[in-house]
């Protein structure tokens, strides 16, 4: 897909108007994907990491390392695997707090050397397979607020009194102690990455540790036809909080996923059919690429094109909108407001979909292929 030796298709509109698939088709600018990705280089106040759940695809790992990401969140053997196989010498911080004793042994011989937990029970578990002078062990917290769309703390962290108690218990085994918390996905407001900074200085010293590094999480916003703050204005809000530590400021390292993938790709979906009362079937829906409809509102970024490229643009209307497979449960949660002159064999180019259109995607019911393009540009060209 991203591959620099294919020439790029001009736009997606260009290779929509020549070839007119009748499968999903997901495009990709490699440059957006670099500019993003030094906009986090530049601006965040500490390390880059790539949560490669975001987008698993290899391509999209090669490329970021060619912006100059060294280092990845993992959370799983399989994405520890390709990361070795395509960069042998990244760092790896394995943050799913929850591992088997395989699992850890699979990261530890692998040269992984970073691992989150949010138990003592992990602890012990790591413990017995780890050298501790070797390990750094991010203890996860949380907060109650409420921070994104989806709601990390009802599965992993622990409040800041027990997150203390086994911060504390980490040091005292020999490992580099430092702490981690998630804000949620997509959360909108800087402050809250404040406020879990300044909570983080207030464990550290509840636990009478010097912190190594404080792992900020990801939950950076991408913008999905809603508006969202600059990034900036969170990069400022996390390095100002800091400064709560004085002169026992940990290193700081942040995961995007979203928002360091999501504004380079675009998905094209196909009008299948319109029924007589307004319904639309396309060509893809939640078990595909449109998994994430459910649980995000919807995405109100999109051009609807015509076979022949041109933009439909009378008055819109809202309508129903169900995906191809023999599943009453595949329906979109929110009505899909198109243009009056919406028709069959139409594309709905989705804009800002990089994050989880591929990793989420199945091929329930005989559907799931989705076809990947490489372009200059992502708007209409």
């Amino acid at each position: 897909m991203l591959n620099s030796q294919i020439k790029a298709w001009e736009c997606p509109i260009a290779y929509l108007r020549n070839t007119q698939p009748d499968e999903p088709v997901l495009f990709c600018a490699p440059s957006v994907l670099h500019e993003t990705a030094e906009r986090f280089i530049d601006g965040f106040p500490g390390l880059v990491t790539f949560a490669v759940k975001a987008n698993p695809d290899p391509s999209v790992i090669t490329n970021l390392l060619a912006a100059g990401i060294r280092a990845f969140d993992v959370a799983s053997p399989t994405e520890i695997g390709m990361l070795r196989r395509l960069r042998g010498d990244v760092a790896l911080h394995y943050n799913n707090p929850v591992k088997s004793r395989q699992e850890i042994e699979f990261a530890w011989e692998r040269g992984v050397r970073s691992f989150a937990l949010d138990s003592h029970v992990e602890l012990d578990r790591i413990a017995s397979i780890v050298d501790a002078r070797e390990v750094e062990l991010s203890v996860r917290f949380k907060l109650p607020i409420k921070g994104g769309h989806y709601d990390f703390g009802s599965k992993f962290g622990m409040l800041p009194a027990d997150a203390a108690k086994l911060l504390a218990r980490v040091a005292a085994m020999g490992f580099r102690p430092s702490l981690a918390f998630h804000p949620g996905t997509q959360c909108l407001d800087p402050q809250v990455y404040a406020s879990y900074v300044r909570a983080a200085r207030d464990i550290a010293v509840e636990a009478g540790v010097t912190l190594r590094r404080l792992n900020v999480g990801g939950g950076f916003p991408s913008a999905r036809g809603d508006a969202v703050p600059e990034l900036e204005s969170y990069f400022a809000a996390i390095g100002e909080a800091a400064g709560a530590f004085g002169d026992k400021r940990p290193m700081l390292v942040c995961e995007p996923g979203r928002a360091m993938v999501g504004p380079s790709f675009s998905f094209a979906v196909r009008v299948k059919s319109i029924r007589e009362n307004g319904d639309v079937f396309l060509n893809d829906g939640i078990y595909g690429g449109l998994a994430e409809f459910p649980y995000l509102t919807i995405n109100t970024d999109f051009d609807v094109i015509s076979p022949l490229g041109q933009p439909r643009q009378q008055a819109a209307s809202a309508h129903r909108a169900f995906g191809p497979t023999c599943d009453s449960a595949d329906v979109l949660p929110q009505l899909l407001t198109l243009p009056g002159d919406t028709a069959e064999g139409d594309y709905v180019l989705f804009h800002g979909m990089g994050a989880y259109v591929l990793g989420l995607n199945t091929d329930f019911n005989g559907y799931g292929r989705i076809a990947q393009v490489s372009t200059e540009i992502l708007r209409p060209c």
